[in-house]
């Protein structure tokens, strides 16, 4: 397993956010979480990034506990892709996707030949070396989006962790990401784990589905048996119906 999670919980001032949450993720799996608002998503994802301070045996990384790697190396595992992306400087959309080369730089080196070569491949596969050159500031929602998937690429770790990446983008640019990120997963063996809102994309696209409910785990396993009719009707509080396991019809109560 490339990721092992035990009994992770998580607390701010007078509040639980996740109550022991246990998992693991399979090396090459595509994994997507659901839930609704508030229910401890976007938290569960910054405890498996290292943002988040948890306790000492919670979360191992490659059979090594999250707490044992230092920064750099932590990145050289994980790549993370926000919900929302703000970038104050005039970055070109090079410059932005060469980030993803930090881990692997010295302090003060300049870019090097292969950090060039793998950012132009990057860019290549997610379609955005031809806007290279332009500002980060004038690229459209789905442009901007593939740039900072490019820059994850870049950072050429087994694991790659997506906070509803697609939230802001028209139905087109969905699935446009949705299949850069299947392409990803599959060519690259990477591990996807993503945030989202859209069950039929989870139905979709997943290998695998993780319900969150309330700060506690509460479903895990094929999408086909975990997005069912009675399960979307008791999370979400709304009518579903399943047409031919491929498509989930919702209605309000």
């Amino acid at each position: 397993m490339i990721v092992e999670v035990n009994k992770l919980s998580y607390f701010v001032p007078n509040k639980e956010i996740l109550r022991q949450i246990s998992f693991s993720l399979k090396a090459g799996g595509f994994y997507i979480v659901v839930g609704s608002n508030g229910s401890g998503k976007t938290t569960l994802l910054k405890c498996l990034s290292g943002s988040l301070n948890t306790e000492t045996k919670c979360i191992k990384i490659n059979n090594e506990y999250i707490n044992t790697y230092s920064p750099k190396r932590l990145a050289k595992q994980i790549s993370i892709v926000p919900q929302n992306t703000e970038i104050l400087f005039d970055f070109s959309a090079l410059q932005i996707v060469m980030m993803g080369r930090m881990p692997y730089q010295r302090l003060l080196q300049t870019d090097s030949a292969l950090d060039y070569d793998i950012v132009r491949n990057s860019m290549l596969r997610t379609n955005t070396w031809h806007l290279r050159n332009r500002s980060i500031k004038q690229l459209s929602g789905g442009e901007l989006q593939r740039t900072i998937i490019a820059r994850a690429l870049a950072q050429q770790t087994p694991i790659m962790l997506l906070d509803e990446p697609i939230s802001n983008l028209d139905i087109r640019h969905q699935f446009e990401i949705m299949e850069l990120l299947k392409r990803i997963n599959q060519e690259n063996q990477t591990t996807i784990f993503i945030i989202l809102h859209d069950l039929n994309l989870a139905l979709k696209y997943a290998d695998e589905v993780l319900v969150i409910d309330n700060g506690e785990l509460i479903h895990k396993g094929k999408a086909i048996d975990i997005l069912t009719k009675e399960n979307i009707e008791n999370i979400f509080g709304v009518n579903a119906n399943i047409i031919d396991n491929s498509f989930i019809h919702l209605n309000k109560k």
